[in-house]
């Protein structure tokens, strides 16, 4: 069966390629529409709470990551050494990583090297594997961007452990640990003053309970959403008590809860926020029901055990964007509508999967779009 299945992509494929090839509206667009690749920085320095999505290929991927690892490490020695951060080349003589990056771009719109139809042509049986027939659901895209984000979390959690891992043993102590230097350069509201970076979230993140963290128990530390730590879970929805909590009584009454967290949790489709005109009432009627669902205790208030049910609402898990982006991706490129992309269907609408790194100001029809970011 697999080697049927092989036999099958090559045929397809193949064919494809002769048709591309030989088609006048294909090298007819190429030449009036020149698109250009740009190589993101997929990583927010000022604020890595802003979600980014980590690109459809995995070799995109890797070139943007080496990218960011050279910004990430100009920064750290900006805030460790300043002494070092201005021992810069002379303007006159030519920067390397700069070079690299323009070497990187260059290749990605180097037809012969980088071909974005042989790509995808490469990438299709990779994903479609769950079953392999010739068709990709938006599970077998949410698992591959779902892969594709975990690898790219845990490498930035590995390069930012090794700035912190003062004895390099493996682990980091509480004591090793300090705040990354965005934290220092950014307004409370990201979490410098709060208990993101106490002592107690350093313990809920110490599963085994050793007094130390582990690349695991740091990445967790990093991306307590993703984690399957159940102590980090319960930290999280203390957080949320803690900064909604108005009068500093340790839980959430209706109305901290209905301005403080209600939209994060709502179901729009169920309670009808869509009409036109609603009275404060009728928007608080839904409140109310949620309210008391979660109330479990029926004591009126919401306590940090209570707001369980709905943190996965308010702390989404990179789960949750990577099927953004899989129904995202199905909405724009599936042709006939049938809610599935078959290799043809990506082929003609490639840039609904290389749009991220793409930039042509223009060119308006092949404007990227970025709801999802």
């Amino acid at each position: 069966m697999g080697k049927v299945s092989v036999i099958v992509y090559i045929t397809v494929a193949l064919l494809l390629l002769l048709l591309i090839s030989h088609s006048p509206k294909s090298s007819s667009r190429r030449l009036l529409h020149p698109r250009r690749l740009k190589i993101r920085n997929s990583f927010n320095f000022t604020d890595p709470s802003h979600h980014e999505s980590v690109a459809f290929d995995p070799l995109v991927a890797e070139i943007e990551r080496r990218r960011e690892d050279k910004l990430w490490e100009r920064q750290h020695i900006e805030h460790a050494h300043p002494e070092l951060a201005h021992d810069s080349a002379p303007a006159a003589e030519s920067q390397p990583e700069w070079e690299e990056y323009m070497d990187a771009e260059d290749f990605l719109n180097d037809e012969d090297k980088f071909n974005v139809t042989e790509r995808l042509i490469l990438l299709f049986p990779n994903i479609d594997v769950n079953p392999a027939d010739g068709y990709l659901t938006e599970d077998e895209l949410t698992e591959w961007h779902w892969k594709q984000s975990e690898k790219e979390v845990l490498h930035r959690a590995q390069r930012e452990m090794e700035t912190h891992d003062k004895n390099h043993d493996g682990f980091i102590s509480f004591s090793e640990y300090e705040p990354p230097s965005w934290v220092h350069n950014s307004n409370v509201d990201l979490g410098y003053d709060s208990g993101w970076w106490t002592e107690e979230h350093f313990n809920a993140s110490d599963a085994d309970g050793d007094g130390l963290l582990n690349i695991t128990e740091f990445n967790d530390f990093s991306h307590p959403a993703d984690s399957k730590n159940p102590k980090l879970h319960n930290w999280l929805c203390k957080e949320e008590v803690r900064e909604r909590d108005s009068d500093k009584d340790g839980k959430l009454n209706f109305k901290e809860f209905f301005h403080g967290l209600f939209d994060l949790v709502r179901n729009y489709d169920e309670d009808g926020h869509n009409a036109s005109h609603v009275s404060d009432d009728s928007v608080e009627a839904p409140a109310k029901v949620l309210f008391k669902q979660l109330d479990g205790d029926g004591d009126g208030y919401l306590s940090d055990i209570e707001l369980l049910p709905v943190i996965e609402k308010i702390h989404p898990s990179e789960r949750y964007y990577a099927k953004q982006h899989a129904t995202y991706m199905i909405s724009q490129a599936d042709n006939d509508k049938d809610g599935r992309l078959t290799l043809a269907e990506m082929i003609d609408n490639p840039y609904v999967f290389y749009g991220a790194i793409f930039h042509d100001d223009d060119d308006d029809d092949f404007e990227y779009h970025d709801e999802l970011r």
